[in-house]
């Protein structure tokens, strides 16, 4: 079941390059944003590559770091978007782990979480993350 929201950013796409793929076009993404993780200001800075798949649906994996007052977080995710037809812009939906030795931000360590990210033609950025329990 959904719980509580623990993370809610909004950012820009900060580089783009595309990768070797034999499965299809295959693009990494690198975006920063900035926003609150268990009510603490801080930094996101993500980098992840997404594939655009036969049935035109993209899957995608990623990984990053989110930088606060409090302490860092690393975090591993991934999932499955739909782009808009507009630019790079996609919505994705997935799974985010993340792993922090922050006595604020511990509880980051103990569950799994879902997320919402979107991208717009331009390149700006909105992440929203949910504690899964």
């Amino acid at each position: 079941m959904l719980g509580d929201k623990i993370t809610q950013e909004t950012g820009q796409v900060i580089g783009t390059r595309v990768l070797a793929s034999d499965t299809g076009p295959k693009l990494e993404t690198t975006f920063q944003a900035q926003g609150t993780v268990l009510g603490v200001q801080g930094t996101d800075t993500g980098t992840y590559w997404s594939v655009l798949r036969a049935d035109g649906t993209l899957y995608g994996e990623g990984n990053g770091v989110l930088m606060t007052a409090e302490g860092v977080a690393t975090w591993k995710g991934a999932g499955v978007g739909h782009p808009s037809g507009e630019g790079m812009g996609a919505s994705f939906r997935g799974a985010v782990y993340f792993e922090t030795s922050s006595a604020t931000l511990d509880r980051l360590n103990h569950c799994a979480a879902v997320y919402e990210f979107a991208i717009d033609a331009d390149g700006k950025c909105h992440n929203e993350v949910w504690e899964w329990t």
